[in-house]
């Protein structure tokens, strides 16, 4: 059984399923998508019905990020809703044809307030949205450190775990490996790549909007 990490897909379902494809998604596979479905691209009605039918399968880990709870925040401030329309939410509107965050369909609310999970972790790997204090135990990690603050340097966790985030996007579209830290946000809505990370081996598959692929190992980059 393969481990696969999803960075953020944000909207971006052409990537995500021509990614779903060319890694030749199979239903053995564990896949860890890490947050940041929504917002900025413009397939997101798409992207959590692709979510929810992988969850239902019983394939998915899906943790929740920053947009999400921006995403919850506007539900119930007019406040927070201009706020999330300015950091994309207008996007989402449009994908689902809706004008009010009331008209989403109650089956996504139920996806997104009761599946997501703040941090995944397994023997030789742990999962975060965004990163990690090194020196506390995930269960003790404040949500700033797990849903906002940049990938920025981290030291290596205390559990000896690798950690495998998004949230802090690479216009260059290679991942960020720091030996005991990854992250895999990609840009894919900015122009970039959503990417996929096959965390036993190492190997790397990247889609885009266009429908272009490649693939390379972590440790050397695209060539």
């Amino acid at each position: 059984m393969r481990t696969l990490a999803v960075g953020d897909i944000h909207g971006c379902y052409q990537a995500l399923t021509t990614l779903e494809s060319f890694a030749q998604f199979e239903t053995t596979d564990r896949i860890v998508t890490l947050g940041d479905y929504i917002d900025r691209g413009p397939d997101s009605r798409l992207v959590i019905d692709w979510l929810i039918e992988y969850d239902q399968r019983g394939q998915l880990v899906p943790l929740r990020g920053n947009h999400e709870l921006i995403l919850f925040a506007a539900r119930t401030s007019p406040v927070h809703f201009r706020d999330w329309l300015v950091c994309g939410g207008d996007t989402v509107l449009t994908s689902y044809g809706i004008e009010t965050l009331d008209d989403l369909p109650e089956e996504h609310w139920q996806f997104l307030s009761t599946r997501l999970r703040a941090y995944y972790e397994l023997p030789t790997h742990f999962f975060v949205h965004a990163t990690a204090y090194h020196d506390r135990p995930l269960a003790e990690q404040p949500d700033y450190m797990l849903y906002w603050e940049r990938f920025d340097a981290p030291e290596p966790h205390q559990s000896g775990r690798t950690m495998v985030c998004g949230h802090t996007a690479q216009r260059s579209g290679v991942p960020l490996d720091v030996g005991h830290a990854v992250c895999i946000d990609t840009c894919a809505y900015g122009g970039g790549w959503l990417t996929c990370l096959d965390i036993a081996s190492g190997w790397c598959w990247q889609a885009n909007e266009a429908g272009k692929t490649r693939s390379f190992w972590l440790a050397d980059g695209p060539h």
